[in-house]
């Protein structure tokens, strides 16, 4: 078992390493405190809970007589501390359900000596003792090899803050993503704060096809450099953007404009019609703008927005062969099934080639549009999470916004949108964009039903799979284009699957 020691001089440096710790952690997540009594396990077990649940004063009484203290509905799911130092029996132990809390959520475990042979197998062993003077700490971290990097992880953000003036800041867990991304709410004494964006740059994985990861082939963003660049082009354009306050691109942190939390969805998850109008007004103006394909970093770096091309689109198009078909039927595709949806998906990419292309952001829907209500026109909509922007067909980021994965769109609103933009657009080709809507709206589903799948199957991320029945009624909208008559005798059979 691996391990690393730090020094905490006083009683601040060690509640901060308590945050520190706090935000390293994930659902399944066992920690078990060792020391000394008086070692202080139960100052550092109740800072680390006040940051978890974002309350700086929430009160946290230990659990030596209840032995077992539960929080609901934090980030982390359930978060369980318990203090093992009045247990006896094994029987005690089995009472408290340890291992359901662990299923979903995250427990703190003080003399877990008590109970060793018995405990879920821990994530992190955190040993405590006295240092040089009354206050200080000496702490030792030993554990699982990947939790033992989310917490040097989360050591490297304490120390660039600490290094760029923010050693008084307190940090709060924002949100993750799909991604390995997690943001973060950096508070500052004054009551001012900003968003810290946590993205260090990510190996490609292994090479898949002709020598290339998915990621290369795909073109998504790697680092945080892609980020950097296409915030400065948006915001070049005027668009409204995070401004970027500090960034160190190497390590993949990035200190940025909170835009605040106004969303284009109503408390039942519903469209705000109007901000979804204003919002594909956006996109319309986005599209009329001339877009260069590279900008200059703070480090010299100059990022190059790549192109949507044909390897991209069929490989995310590949996502639904590889992952759902079988999810679906209960069995792999044969290979005439799968040549076939190659074959189909080949041509109707070469067609969706020819159509209007311009700035891609390529995750525009609900999630990631920031409602900024005092604001007017193309302001009122903050954007965020187009790190994987690319210069391709326009039609993508209307049918990612009219098809909005994550909420139900009627198609009566669908239909209003594309009217709407078409509206702003004229005089434009408006058929030949139709045809090609239809095309990417579909492409787009296909991708995200394979990827909902493996994200469930791959990753244990099963609330992807929620939104299945919404992708497979967008699905088959959009295949009610003539354009896509092949493709819908295709895969018609698979979508009516039991």
């Amino acid at each position: 078992m691996t391990s690393f020691s730090i020094s905490c001089t006083n009683e601040s440096s060690t509640l901060q390493f308590a945050e520190t710790l706090a935000l390293s952690l994930r659902r399944g997540d066992s920690v078990w405190l060792k020391g000394d009594l008086g070692a202080g396990k139960t100052t550092l077990a109740r800072a680390a809970i006040r940051t978890i649940a974002g309350d700086e004063f929430l009160e946290v009484p230990s659990p030596t007589f209840t032995i077992m203290q539960v929080y609901e509905d934090m980030h982390v799911g359930q978060l369980a501390h318990l203090d093992l130092y009045r247990i006896e029996t094994d029987a005690e132990l089995d009472e408290l359900g340890i291992d359901e809390i662990l299923g979903d959520g995250v427990a703190l475990i003080e003399w877990p000596e008590k109970a060793q042979t018995t405990l879920p197998e821990h994530s992190l062993i955190v040993s405590l003792s006295q240092g040089d003077n009354d206050d200080a700490r000496e702490i030792t971290i030993s554990g699982s090899e990947k939790a033992l990097e989310r917490v040097k992880r989360s050591l490297v953000l304490r120390t660039y803050l600490n290094d760029h003036g923010h050693s008084q800041s307190r940090r709060q867990f924002l949100t993750g993503d799909a991604s390995t991304r997690t943001y973060e709410t950096v508070h500052h004494n004054d009551g001012s704060h900003v968003i810290l964006m946590n993205a260090p740059a990510q190996p490609d994985g292994p090479p898949i096809r002709d020598g290339k990861p998915y990621s290369k082939i795909a073109n998504l963003a790697e680092d945080m450099s892609a980020f950097a660049g296409m915030a400065y082009l948006l915001e070049e354009q005027g668009f409204r953007v995070p401004k970027i306050f500090e960034l160190d691109l190497d390590q993949g942190i990035l200190l940025i404009e909170d835009l605040g939390s106004g969303v284009i969805i109503d408390d039942k998850r519903t469209p705000i019609v109007d901000r979804y109008t204003a919002s594909i007004e956006t996109l319309a103006a986005l599209h009329g703008k001339k877009w260069r394909n590279g900008i200059a970093l703070p480090n010299g770096q100059n990022h190059v927005v790549p192109p949507f091309d044909k390897q991209a689109m069929s490989i995310e198009v590949e996502l639904l062969i590889d992952w759902y078909f079988e999810w679906k039927t209960g069995r792999k595709p044969s290979q005439d099934e799968r040549a076939e949806f190659l074959e189909i998906w080949s041509d109707l990419i070469d067609l969706a080639q020819t159509g209007e292309k311009s700035l891609v952001l390529r995750d525009y829907h609900s999630p990631n549009i920031i409602w900024i209500d005092e604001s007017q026109g193309t302001d009122r909509t903050g954007l965020i999470d187009f790190q994987d922007g690319l210069i391709g067909p326009t039609a993508y980021d209307v049918a990612s916004l009219a098809q909005d994965a994550r909420v139900d769109v009627s198609a009566n609103l669908e239909s209003e949108l594309l009217d709407h933009y078409c509206k702003l657009r004229a005089p434009f080709d408006e058929e030949g964009f139709r045809s090609t809507y239809a095309i990417m709206s579909a492409q787009r589903v296909t991708k995200v039903l394979g990827i909902f799948v493996r994200l469930s199957k791959r990753d244990g991320k099963d609330a992807y799979l929620n939104h299945m029945p919404r992708m497979e009624d967008y699905l088959k909208r959009s295949l009610a284009h003539p354009t896509l008559a092949r493709y819908r005798e295709w895969i018609e059979p698979l979508l009516s699957h039991a």
